[in-house]
């Protein structure tokens, strides 16, 4: 039987826009109140899941978020008609509108945290979305995000849906973003790496302390007993506090993982030797690539203005492995250097691709928190929701509808717009009917 590793990259939303929300990280605050343009962040993203599954790989698509969010402004004390609650909320509470109106379920990576079939007691692809409760205009996701999920993998014999951890700091659960896997082979029995930020419940232990650490140990074992896995199949690691400081908000800022290959840059953790031994001593003698990236050659800035580790490692049809990268990566001559430098170093990265996904960059995602990975085998993949999976058709479809509902550009000011509800969900409900979603979204209800 065939097994793969399918990316299912996240559709950027209608309202795609620069608010500047996501405190710790460098690139988000660093454009606060730029102009977006939410039709090419939308297309960029496309054609680089196109391009994907172009070279042969398993590619789907995720749905975005409603935005602006006026179930959430309701809940917060904004009445009247659709419009009433938007005017009084852009007057009364602005950052509160721009919370609602965040089109960040773009990242995937944090929508949930998924553990493939091989791994768990159960025989099932667990996935346990991400409840993100460390950021108010990302803590308003969960719900949907789970009945997007339901929707596209849509078969309960193959496929278990848990509900978001509990709404409370000690359990902070930003998803994927901070979980990797390791295997020989995709359909084989894997170690599952939880990196987190701090202990919730041990005061005493190492934090950061500029920025906070969004992922907690308490919430990622919570995950790991959910998921029905074993502990040598778990191993739970540290985030440097230091690194978190400066600019490193997830893992996958700083490090990345693909089959037998963990490439990571040697700040990334605390008690790095430990972990690397724990993790070599379960992958029960198998081969294993740990690269590391020294500080001398890529500098922790360089990495976090890059996104050298918010790359995607992918095999290849051929079974050679290869980097996606955004085009920062490229522009950038210390990571550009580097990357040229790791193709010949004997590991089994071979390639690197250069997208131009600078809409998401400027906010402070690449490549690799636009998708969710989903370890499965050829009879898991298909069972998923057929209409979600990329093909010729459904890009062409994508983009016309992307053409045919979003703006080219989009002012913080224009989140006031009482006719960007109408677009949004106009767009939103032929999206549902393409994609064959049912009523995930709450003003479908």
């Amino acid at each position: 039987m065939k097994h793969y590793e399918a990316n299912f990259d996240g559709l950027v939303g209608p309202t795609h826009n620069y608010a500047g929300l996501s405190y710790g990280n460098v690139a988000s605050l660093n454009n606060a109140a730029a102009i977006s343009s939410p039709k090419a962040a939308a297309k960029q993203g496309l054609k680089k899941a196109k391009a994907l599954a172009d070279l042969g790989l398993a590619q789907g698509m995720l749905a975005p978020q409603e935005r602006p969010d006026l179930h959430t402004l309701r809940r917060i004390g904004f009445s009247g008609t659709d419009a009433e609650v938007l005017n009084k909320a852009a007057k009364q509470a602005p950052a509160l509108l721009r919370a609602c109106c965040s089109a960040s379920s773009m990242w995937t990576a944090n929508a949930a945290t998924v553990s493939p079939s091989a791994d768990t007691h159960d025989g099932k692809i667990h996935f346990t979305p991400a409840n993100l409760v460390d950021k108010l205009h990302r803590s308003i996701e969960p719900e949907t995000t789970g009945n997007i999920l339901a929707a596209t993998f849509n078969n309960s014999r193959y496929f278990h849906h848990h509900q978001h951890l509990p709404e409370h700091v000690s359990f902070g659960d930003e998803g994927a973003a901070n979980h990797t896997r390791l295997c020989n082979e995709y359909g084989h029995a894997g170690i599952e790496l939880f990196v987190y930020g701090q202990e919730a419940t041990n005061p005493s232990a190492p934090k950061p302390k500029k920025y906070p650490a969004r992922q907690t140990l308490e919430a990622s074992q919570a995950i790991a007993r959910l998921h029905q896995l074993d502990d040598e199949s778990s191993v739970f690691i540290q985030q440097n506090p230091d690194v978190i400081d400066q600019g490193v908000f997830h893992n996958d800022v700083i490090a990345v993982g693909n089959q037998n290959v963990l490439f990571y840059h040697e700040q990334a953790f605390v008690d790095t030797q430990k972990k690397l031994a724990e993790i070599q001593d379960k992958f029960n003698g198998h081969e294993l690539h740990f690269v590391e990236v020294p500080t001398a050659k890529v500098g922790i800035q360089d990495a976090v203005k890059s996104y050298l580790f918010n790359t995607q490692i992918v095999t290849l049809p051929n079974g050679e492995m290869a980097i996606i990268a955004p085009t920062n990566c490229q522009e950038n001559e210390a990571v550009h250097a580097y990357l040229n430098e790791l193709v010949t170093l004997g590991t089994p990265i071979k390639q690197v691709h250069y997208f131009d996904v600078k809409q998401s960059m400027q906010n402070g995602g690449g490549p690799a928190c636009l998708r969710l990975r989903v370890a499965m085998n050829e009879t898991e993949l298909a069972a998923v929701n057929p209409n979600t999976l990329m093909t010729d058709e459904l890009f062409n479809r994508l983009n016309l509808w992307v053409d045919k509902h979003y703006r080219d550009q989009l002012a913080i000011e224009d989140l006031a717009d009482p006719q960007l509800i109408v677009e949004s969900r106009t767009a939103l409900d032929e999206l549902t009917q393409i994609m064959k979603l049912g009523s995930v979204y709450q003003f479908q209800k």
